[in-house]
């Protein structure tokens, strides 16, 4: 009755785990692992501009009053062209309108006045300049303003609507009142002074002012009249940069930077805590105890990589790729450090098994599977341009075999608890139930978060919560980072740290008592390495032995030892 107890426990919980690994990777798109810059340098020459207009898209999430800079160094230019530059800024309520747009439909959106759906709203500002003569060695053209624009509100649908109405009015209204109109309009001239905004705070480059907290997309439309011939080489860098009261970085990512600043001080105060306890009893520490403290160190390493990430592109506007690919093998690593910490201390390696065993070669082998794997998804997500299908095989890898350790790591708990309990150890038994209550509160947490993220995120017509985008990322490794301190405070070192070790069966109980355990254990289960008696006869058991010696030898009663007695008499007379 226990045992179909415990198979049916451990089969809801499998079933709920990988409910939870499949939403994880179908249902919530993947947190990107590149972060927005700040800057951008492209190389414009004569090849990309061609016969018709090149646009470029530089789309961001930007603090209220974020300077937007243009810059362009004309090198070499063998052929006089007139270049016309013109840019269109826009504020969008929706994340994933600016950055799920396709670079096909940069000319339907620039000087768009209209929302593209329905809901959708914002302001824009467009401006364009006089033409440029490309001549070479033009150190810098410097295209700031002195006043900036006021943005315009783009016109939404039931506005477009009724403004087509109003214009047909208006056209049956001026035919009756042609001269009062005439007059209306001559009395108030538009001024262009009244459509810019006055600011001290700005440098002779910038090009526009952000007027909100929101995401943006920034287009720029480069023309070139008469078109050059392709033969001829010409080397323009075109510079664009984005900086506010924080520098260079997006209004989305400076919650996650700090988020990492947190980490990487907390995980810091839990490898010192963690290596203080390790030396005051370092002659009785565990095998797990180590493995925990490479956790704890992988963990602050990785923390640290990230938030020097954040902080150069804060500074400098861009990130540095090798620190962005070293921080996701880093975080890799540990990912699989931890899931082989979890595999291992479920199993019972030190505490109710001296060794793994055959055990061993599995762990190992499904822990490489999933580091490997894991880097390449890593890499792929760095580089969005090589990600697609490539990408896609990585997650559903990855998902089977989490779902695979996650269940092993269920059943292997059940065992190891029944066999706790049948040596009626309370404190490991206690030890082990804590950390299956904690892992059951981890799945029943992630479920209600990916509920969430897919309710505000995945079924959304319109990403309007882009600030709490950042939680995306941060739930995951906080989560993770409760889980390695819950470990960490039940297999604390301590004055008795050994009540956890790994004690021989024939020390706590006899061997009358081994014996009924193990056959209570492996109930059902033939002992394969155990010989048989030959014949089919058992052999005899000690005690057996010594009462046939007692009753061949020693007499039971005075009357038989006299009759013994007479007997041997008689045969000697």
């Amino acid at each position: 009755m226990a045992t179909a107890t415990t198979e049916s426990l451990v089969s809801a919980r499998f079933r709920v785990v990988l409910l939870v690994v499949i939403l994880q990777f179908v249902l919530i798109p993947p947190v990107t692992a590149i972060s927005e810059p700040g800057k951008w340098v492209l190389d414009v020459d004569n090849v990309s501009i061609g016969d018709s207009p090149m646009f470029y898209y530089f789309p961001k999430t930007m603090f209220n009053n974020t300077f937007i800079e243009i810059n362009l160094n004309i090198e070499e230019c063998a052929v006089p062209v007139n270049l016309t530059i013109a840019w269109y800024l826009r504020s969008s309520p929706c994340y994933d309108e600016v950055f799920g747009l396709d670079p096909k439909s940069l000319e339907v959106y620039f000087e768009r006045t209209t929302a593209t759906r329905e809901g959708s709203y914002g302001f824009y500002i467009n401006h364009k300049y006089e033409p440029i003569k490309c001549e070479s060695n033009i150190p810098g053209i410097k295209f700031g303003v002195k006043d900036f624009d006021h943005p315009k509100q783009l016109e939404s649908w039931t506005q477009v609507i009724a403004s087509n109405v109003k214009i047909y009015a208006v056209l049956c209204f001026k035919c009756l009142h042609d001269q009062a109109a005439a007059t209306n309009s001559t009395s108030a001239p538009k001024s262009k002074d009244s459509s810019s905004v006055e600011t001290s705070q700005k440098s002779d480059t910038a090009v526009a002012q952000t007027w909100e907290d929101s995401p943006y997309m920034f287009i720029i439309k480069i023309e070139a009249n008469p078109p050059p011939a392709k033969e001829i080489k010409s080397s323009i860098k075109l510079e664009v940069r984005m900086h506010g009261a924080y520098q260079y970085i997006s209004a989305s990512e400076w919650p996650l930077m700090i988020f990492y600043m947190v980490m990487c001080i907390v995980y810091v105060i839990m490898g010192v805590l963690w290596l203080a306890l390790s030396a005051c009893y370092w002659r009785d520490l565990l095998r797990i105890q180590f493995w925990i403290g490479g956790v704890i160190f992988l963990g602050m390493l990785e923390k640290a990589v990230y938030y020097a990430e954040f902080q150069s592109i804060r500074y400098d506007g861009h990130s540095v790729h090798g620190a962005v690919v070293f921080a996701e093998v880093l975080s890799a690593v540990k990912r699989t450090l931890a899931r082989v910490l979890v595999i291992i201390a479920s199993l019972g390696y030190g505490i109710v098994k001296p060794r793994l065993g055959a055990l061993l070669h599995r762990v190992v082998g499904v822990g490489l599977l999933y580091l490997i794997f894991s880097i390449i998804e890593g890499v792929l997500r760095v580089n969005t341009e090589h990600g697609g299908s490539s990408r896609l095989l990585c997650d559903i890898v990855m998902a089977l075999i989490d779902s695979c350790i996650v269940c092993h790591i269920f059943i292997s708990l059940a065992q190891t608890m029944k066999l706790v309990r049948l040596r009626r150890n309370v404190v490991k038994l206690s030890l082990y139930r804590n950390v299956t209550n904690t892992l059951i509160f981890a799945v029943i947490a992630s479920v209600i978060f990916i509920v969430w993220t897919t309710k505000t995120f995945k079924l959304s017509k319109c990403q309007s919560d882009w600030r709490e985008l950042w939680i995306d990322d941060a739930f995951w490794r906080f989560l993770f980072s409760s889980i390695l301190l819950v470990i960490m405070f039940l297999w604390r070192p301590s004055a008795n740290n050994q009540r956890y070790a790994f004690s021989p069966l024939v020390d706590e109980i006899s061997e009358e008592e081994e014996e009924q355990l193990m056959n209570e254990a492996f109930e059902g289960v033939k002992m394969r390495g155990m010989k048989p008696e030959t014949n089919g006869s058992a052999k005899p058991g000690k005690v057996d032995e010594d009462l046939k010696w007692v009753e061949e030898n020693i007499p039971s009663s005075m009357a038989d030892e006299i009759m013994t007695t007479k007997f041997e008499m008689s045969k000697m007379e």
